[in-house]
């Protein structure tokens, strides 16, 4: 990309300067620098890689096709029509175990991402151990082919999928703080976007090729077992490996910005919680955004998780559909991400977060009341639900990377998993929760809901500073293009 000081005549203003943030925030380093096109699109080409596993495996395809499917009831259960009360109330066994094991998986991400998280910062490995985390995310989605379709292998298939999970937000942390290196203070928010929005039009590249395989019957392959799910699960850790590559090409590994004491495993968890009192002491905003984003991006990560269950559930939509809807609806989240990027550097990533909610509740409840209308109600409801969720994750993420102290990016990246997504047994909690108590699947619709209002609420609690450029001349000019 171009010098981020083309076309600004204002005087520049460090972001930690006018936000009160902790002094030395990463980007500040950054400021006035020039950053080359081909580490951006690198770095953003992440995203596109590792997306298959959530749109793919997660939300489309694996798991509400093949897994939480008749494939994985009992025999007598599965012969059964699908409005037999018998057969709606197997499914939602199903959907509830799924739910526990991403709840279980959501535990461990508490455990483990801030810890490792800070032990890649105070080593300067960040690029080897997000290498590392990634591979173990293929491994994982590669093994799922010997899932094979019977009950007895339904444990197994949860187990990877819960455990993917895990890998796949781990190595996330890493990558997220490696936005720092990618963009400069006046384009963080448009890089964040590129890479979400990438992730989303990849998710659609992949659906597209399973969708023509479709119609291709699979060149007469077999689906007995099943085959054909397994292979798309290896097919998705085979695009992982070629899409990742040019992170680890073209992104130098950078190394520690302030020297930290090496530690033991263990005592990183003494260390991390000094630092976190630290951080509650420093920048307080930035604490209660931890806190605040805990609740609104676990409803966010529930809307996936669930959504193309619900929809094949719930508004019985059949295979071909839920793709077609993937498609569309990946199409749809990745415009907008990458619109909303330049809201984000315009107007600030609170104001881009707050709307998103919003649109969220709004939506999310449509589908609830208005589910009478069948397949239409979810049509709506859920284009509208993925148009808001990606600019809700991008500008979360660019919000947390105006404020995170230098050297310390993966560390609070890290917290930002533990108290975002890796809370994320409550959303599956409540989901089940609510399909426990009303023996329906469509009432988990108001659980997720529920966690979108309370994430809402507190976000509009917390008193962010500023993070809008010091003014309209110092957003960099068209030139400055981050694709």
């Amino acid at each position: 990309m171009t010098d981020d000081g083309a076309g600004a005549t204002s005087k520049k203003v460090p972001v930690a300067a006018n936000t009160g943030a902790i002094r030395a925030v990463g980007l500040d380093l950054q400021d006035g620098k020039v950053i080359p096109k081909r580490q951006v699109r690198a770095w953003a080409l992440w995203d596109w890689a590792t997306q298959p596993f959530n749109s793919v495996l997660l939300t489309f395809v694996f798991v509400p096709l093949y897994l939480i499917n008749t494939d994985f009831l009992p025999a007598g259960v599965a012969d059964l029509p699908e409005t037999d009360p018998a057969y709606v109330a197997g499914i939602a066994d199903l959907s509830s175990q799924f739910g526990l094991a991403v709840a279980l998986a959501g535990i461990a991400i508490a455990l483990l991402a801030p810890v490792l998280g800070q032990r890649a910062d105070a080593s300067g490995r960040r690029k080897f151990w997000l290498a590392v985390w990634t591979g173990l995310l293929v491994l994982t989605m590669a093994s799922l082919f010997f899932v094979q379709g019977q009950p007895s292998f339904f444990v197994l298939g949860i187990t990877l999928m819960a455990v993917g999970s895990v890998f796949s937000e781990i190595a996330g942390v890493n990558y997220n703080a490696m936005l720092v290196q990618v963009s400069t203070p006046k384009t963080v928010g448009r890089v964040s976007g590129l890479g979400w929005g990438l992730g989303y039009i990849g998710g659609i590249l992949a659906l597209i090729i399973i969708a023509v395989l479709t119609q291709l019957d699979w060149f007469g392959l077999s689906g007995d077992n099943g085959m054909i799910y397994r292979i798309i699960a290896v097919g998705c850790a085979v695009w992982t490996i070629i899409f990742a590559l040019p992170i680890f090409l073209n992104v130098p590994e950078v190394p520690p910005t302030v020297k930290r004491e090496t530690v033991s495993f263990f005592k990183s968890y003494v260390v991390l919680v000094k630092d976190i009192a630290r951080l509650f002491k420093e920048s307080r905003h930035t604490f209660w955004f931890l806190v605040a984003s805990a609740v609104y991006r676990d409803g966010l990560a529930g809307v996936f998780t669930f959504g193309a269950i619900l929809a094949t559930g719930t508004f019985q939509f059949t295979s071909n559909e839920l793709l077609i809807f993937g498609i569309v609806a990946n199409l749809i989240a990745g415009v907008s991400t990458i619109l909303s990027g330049r809201f984000d550097d315009r107007f600030g990533p609170r104001a881009v977060v707050l709307t998103a909610l919003v649109g969220l509740v709004v939506a999310g409840l449509g589908v609830f009341f208005f589910h009478d209308a069948g397949k239409l109600a979810f049509w709506i409801g859920g284009l509208l639900l993925t148009a808001f969720v990606g600019p809700a994750q991008a500008a979360s993420r660019s919000l947390l990377a105006r404020v995170t102290p230098a050297g310390r990016e993966s560390e609070i990246f890290g917290l930002w998993a533990t108290t975002g997504r890796a809370a994320s047994f409550i959303s599956p909690a409540l989901f089940s929760l609510f399909v426990a108590i009303a023996g329906v699947q469509l009432w988990g619709i108001l659980g997720i809901v529920v966690v979108l209002i309370v994430g809402l609420v507190l976000m509009l609690l917390v008193k962010l500073p500023d993070l809008r450029p010091a003014s309209p001349n110092s957003l960099p000019a068209r030139s400055d293009n981050v694709g």
